[in-house]
């Protein structure tokens, strides 16, 4: 289940309803009493999905570049399961550093060029943040365009939704 595009749109759920609909209990997932006002998505997701389940990354966003993505990646449980998870290990570890989450942030944010970033204070010196873009770029969380990076369209969502799966 993989789709993305870059024309835009705003998802229709608001803030209060994404965090309101962390944290199931295992009792309260098998009563009907869920509000689909509220949990759209896990009903809609659980209508498609035959046992054991399934999970979805999905996504409309735009970003305050004026970016746009919309995308939605899912995958049954049984094969993410199954699947060796060393190969998202490189991915997930160039996030591990806050000086590259402030990074890709401000790119996101419309700092595009090397030499914008280095000016946001605290970053670190020039080599730091060549460092960790080198890093940031190797990982496909950015893509170098010249002197400008950007967060590809495709990564937009899948960085969004990690960093809201932090939060917890």
């Amino acid at each position: 289940m993989v789709g993305l595009g870059g024309a835009g749109g705003r998802a229709g759920a608001g803030r209060d309803a994404g965090r309101r609909s962390g944290g199931l209990t295992a009792a309260h997932r098998r009563r009907a009493d869920l509000d689909p006002a509220v949990f759209w998505a896990l009903l809609g997701l659980e209508a498609r999905a035959a046992d054991p389940g399934a999970v979805m990354v999905v996504g409309s966003v735009t970003t305050p570049s004026g970016q746009t993505a919309r995308w939605q990646l899912g995958a049954g449980t049984d094969d993410l399961l199954a699947d060796e998870w060393d190969g998202v290990a490189e991915r997930l570890a160039a996030l591990g550093h806050p000086v590259r989450l402030r990074l890709l942030r401000h790119v996101l944010h419309g700092r595009s060029t090397a030499r914008e970033l280095t000016e946001v204070e605290g970053i670190g010196t020039r080599g730091q943040v060549y460092h960790h873009l080198r890093q940031l770029t190797a990982a496909g969380w950015l893509r170098n365009r010249g002197s400008h990076y950007e967060v590809p369209v495709e990564s937009v969502v899948p960085l969004l939704t990690t960093v809201l799966g932090g939060r917890r």
